[in-house]
């Protein structure tokens, strides 16, 4: 098949990175001759027809920036049947030959049922902080965002010091512990809690006793958002009822993971990954 144009979307959770994957996919397309229209918001602007055509100006100076140009959004529609049957349509009206999807596991999860249902050529280009697809070593955002969370791992590291307190930070993740893992080993955490694994309070307990007999005044415990101990606050509050010498406090770090200029790992994987998808 011969294609002679092409379209691509940000769909899902916003990673840094994407920005220069659009920018690779659009330069790329126009290196070997193909029309590139950008798809606004998501799986949502491709069901209402949000296009707009893309060269090598509009993706000027957007490299080094996070988020996405294109916006992005999360589709209840494009979950059902009806949902990608327009979207396939909007697609066919514009004789657009192919899609470009960049997103987590949810985005190429739609993008696969698009392709099935109605024959459209679909690449993925997988952009999640959460660094969760199978297949990929780092996918775009995981770099940028454990560098951010290490980042403020090292600040709070500096207060906890300075007041002989325990953190708890919750980092973001969803049911991968990607980021919490490396932030914890980067970070010299006192433990880890994963989704993957089935961490009890008796082996925070027993880390904890550990460091007290290490002479540790201060010490950091990172908690993946999708573990399967519990919440911050209530780990907070059960250590606090086993150590109450201990001065215990939480940071969740929140949406402050996926902003930010994106590494320059993320920047190189990003670009590599929109050539090779148009490719």
């Amino acid at each position: 098949m011969t294609f002679k144009s092409l379209a691509v979307l940000t769909s899902g959770g916003d990673a840094p990175g994407m920005n220069a994957a659009i920018r690779a996919v659009v330069r790329a397309g126009i290196f070997y001759k193909k029309e590139v229209f950008g798809v606004h918001r998501g799986y949502d602007g491709l069901i209402e027809g949000d296009f707009t055509p893309l060269h090598s100006k509009s993706v000027k100076n957007i490299l080094s920036q996070g988020g996405t140009m294109l916006k992005s959004a999360r589709s209840a529609e494009f979950r059902t049947p009806e949902g990608r049957a327009k979207a396939a349509q909007q697609l066919r009206d514009r004789n657009i030959d192919g899609l470009v999807v960049i997103g987590g596991d949810g985005t190429f999860t739609g993008a696969h049922l698009l392709s099935e249902e109605h024959g459209i050529a679909v690449v993925g280009i997988p952009g999640t902080i959460d660094n969760d697809l199978f297949g990929t070593d780092y996918t775009i955002g995981y770099d940028t965002a454990t560098n951010t969370v290490v980042e403020c791992i090292d600040k709070i590291r500096d207060t906890a010091n300075s007041h002989n307190r325990m953190f708890i930070v919750e980092v973001m993740g969803r049911d991968a512990g990607f980021i919490a893992l490396s932030a914890g080993v980067a970070t010299g955490a006192l433990d880890i809690v994963l989704p993957e694994k089935n961490t009890t309070l008796e082996d925070l307990y027993a880390s904890i006793d550990r460091g007290a007999e290490n002479k540790k005044t201060s010490n950091i415990i990172v908690v993946a958002e999708g573990n399967r101990l519990g919440k911050p606050f209530d780990l907070a509050n059960a250590l606090g009822t086993k150590y109450p010498e201990l001065d215990i406090k939480v940071t969740i770090l929140g949406h402050i993971q996926r902003g930010g200029s994106p590494s320059a790992l993320d920047r190189v994987n990003a670009s590599q990954l929109g050539v090779a998808a148009v490719e």
